[in-house]
């Protein structure tokens, strides 16, 4: 079916790492300028709106959830790494 290299479960979670952070690190930057646009560039009245105060209030724990998301996926370990036998002194004796 497919004729091209088989990739290895290390190379396929990489893959997927890359993706799936540059997916939501594109998110969490779109936020960051819609946000800032909102911010700056529309006239907004001296007393905060209702549909302001409704869109940072919904805002700010997505933008936290991606900001842990990220941190997590760029900073995780592998899940297993064999590690080599150390010999014990019993092993030496027998």
């Amino acid at each position: 079916m497919l004729s091209g290299p088989r990739y290895t479960n290390d190379e396929l979670m990489a893959r997927l790492k890359f993706v799936v952070g540059l997916s939501l690190a594109f998110t969490l930057t779109g936020i960051v300028f819609v946000v800032l646009y909102s911010l700056m560039f529309i006239e907004q009245p001296m007393n905060q709106s209702p549909n302001d105060a409704k869109f940072f209030e919904l805002v700010t724990p997505i933008a936290t959830f991606l900001t842990g998301i990220l941190s997590g996926i760029m900073l995780g370990k592998d899940d297993k790494k064999e590690e080599p036998k150390q010999e014990t002194f019993e092993d030496e004796i027998a």
